[in-house]
C-alpha cells in the first residue's frame, strides 16, 4: 500500500472517527437525527462491551483500523484510547488515561440517556413531521 494512500486513509479516519464521535454527543439533539444517533450509539456500546468481551473493554474498532494505517506510515500511538488521542493531537494536553475514560464514559452514557429518552418519547407520542 502507497504511502499516499496510507495518508489518505490517516486523514478519512482521523475526520470521520470525529465526526462519529461528534454525532454520538450532540445527534440526540436534532430530532430528525435521533433515531440514528440511537442506532450509533448502541453500535458504540455494541463494540465497547460486547466486542470489549474478546479485545478488551472499550474496544473500538475503528480506531483499531486507525492504529493499524497510523503503524504503517511509522507513528507510534501514544494513547490507548481514541478520545485521549484526539486531545493530546488538538491541544497538545496530555490528561491522564483514566480521567479521559471517566469522563468518555460519563459523556457517553448521558448521551445515551438523553437519546433514549427523547426517542422513547417521540415514540409514544407518536413522530410529528419534522421529527423522522
Amino acid at each position: 500500500m502507497s504511502d499516499f494512500f496510507l495518508h489518505l486513509l490517516d486523514i478519512f479516519f482521523f475526520a470521520f472517527h470525529t465526526i462519529f464521535i461528534l454525532f454520538n454527543i450532540f445527534g440526540w439533539l436534532v430530532p430528525r437525527w435521533r433515531m440514528l444517533n440511537l442506532l450509533t450509539l448502541s453500535l458504540t456500546a455494541f463494540s465497547w462491551f460486547i466486542l470489549g468481551i474478546w479485545y478488551g473493554w472499550g474496544y473500538c474498532f475503528c480506531t483499531d483500523w486507525h492504529w493499524e494505517v497510523r503503524e504503517l506510515l511509522g507513528y507510534q500511538n501514544l494513547s490507548d484510547s481514541y478520545i485521549h488521542f484526539l486531545i493530546l493531537k488538538l491541544t497538545g494536553i496530555n490528561l491522564p488515561p483514566h480521567l479521559v475514560d471517566t469522563g468518555t464514559a460519563l459523556v457517553f452514557f448521558s448521551a445515551l440517556f438523553c437519546s433514549i429518552y427523547l426517542n422513547v418519547k417521540n415514540w409514544r407520542n407518536g413522530y410529528k413531521k419534522g421529527d423522522k
